[in-house]
């Protein structure tokens, strides 16, 4: 049974860092990402990465976001927060047994004064 557990969100003010982690386990897992959802918007891609450690990132946190992985875990780690970056975050893995896409629980950032 495939399960994915998140921590490290919280309240932190505007040019604060935080760290947000992912473990995933039950299966083996290529591509690992995370994504966020702030209320009334969609979910949006915030950034990924590869079994080969290749990444990507959305424009708007580019240069401020930087993901890594340890094997089954990932990690965002989150600088010059902004405000608008508040949202629930949730990370995201593929099965390579099934193909098919599994999420996080999700966890809480806000980025407020």
């Amino acid at each position: 049974q495939v399960q994915l557990v998140e921590s490290g969100g919280g309240l932190v003010q505007p040019g604060g860092s935080l760290r947000l982690s992912c473990t995933a386990s039950g299966s083996m897992f290529g591509v690992m990402g995370w994504y966020r959802q702030a209320p009334g918007n969609e979910r949006e891609m915030v950034a990924r990465i590869n079994s080969g450690d290749s990444t990507n990132y959305a424009d708007s946190v580019k240069g401020r976001f930087t993901t890594s992985r340890d094997k089954n875990t990932v990690f965002l780690q989150m600088n010059s927060l902004k405000p608008e970056d508040t949202a629930v975050y949730y990370c995201q893995t593929q099965d390579l047994w099934n193909g098919r896409y599994y999420w996080g629980q999700g966890t809480q950032v806000t980025v407020s004064s």
